[in-house]
């Protein structure tokens, strides 16, 4: 089995265009990282590799999940084609070339985008992903290069304010 989790960047500082892909995190986003990795841990859902789009906001989310995870921060990798955008087939792409040595991937990604992502890859996930909202996607095969759009399953969505208070 493969596993996706992808992640929807935490609440960020509303600046304009201009400075976007400086934009960081609010307190509340902090927070809501810190409690959304914490819920995926006790679930069972730990991360192989994190990928992360460099925006300052997706990159401080994955940072968060990567202490919480005890995940080398120096192992996070960067992918600027999340932040600039990809299609859902240009993404499945990149998941389809992935090392077979991991299990899982998370992808820190943004609005709307990640939600595409979620929506062409699992079968019947018609949610929102509001900030911090992470998604488990689960497929039944035993190589990365097997994955299809809809041909993931979802395991769980895990959204902060869904989440009992720490």
């Amino acid at each position: 089995m493969k596993r996706l989790v992808l992640v929807r960047h935490a609440k960020a500082v509303p600046w304009g265009y201009d400075e976007d892909f400086s934009r960081e995190l609010t307190e509340r986003g902090e927070g809501d990282a810190r409690k959304v990795s914490r819920a995926l841990m006790k679930r069972g859902v730990i991360p192989g590799l994190l990928m992360t789009s460099p925006a300052m906001r997706t990159l401080q989310t994955a940072r968060i999940f990567a202490v919480e995870f005890d995940y080398p921060e120096k192992s996070i990798t960067k992918n600027h084609s999340l932040y600039l955008g990809m299609t859902s087939g240009e993404f499945v792409d990149l998941i389809r070339q992935l090392d077979e040595s991991w299990s899982s991937l998370f992808v820190f990604g943004h609005n709307p985008a990640i939600s595409y992502h979620a929506r062409a890859l699992c079968r019947g996930f018609n949610g929102e992903m509001p900030t911090c909202s992470s998604v488990v996607i689960d497929f039944q095969v035993n190589h990365w290069e097997e994955i299809s759009p809809q041909s993931g399953s979802l395991y769980q969505q895990f959204n902060p304010k869904e989440l009992p208070v720490e």
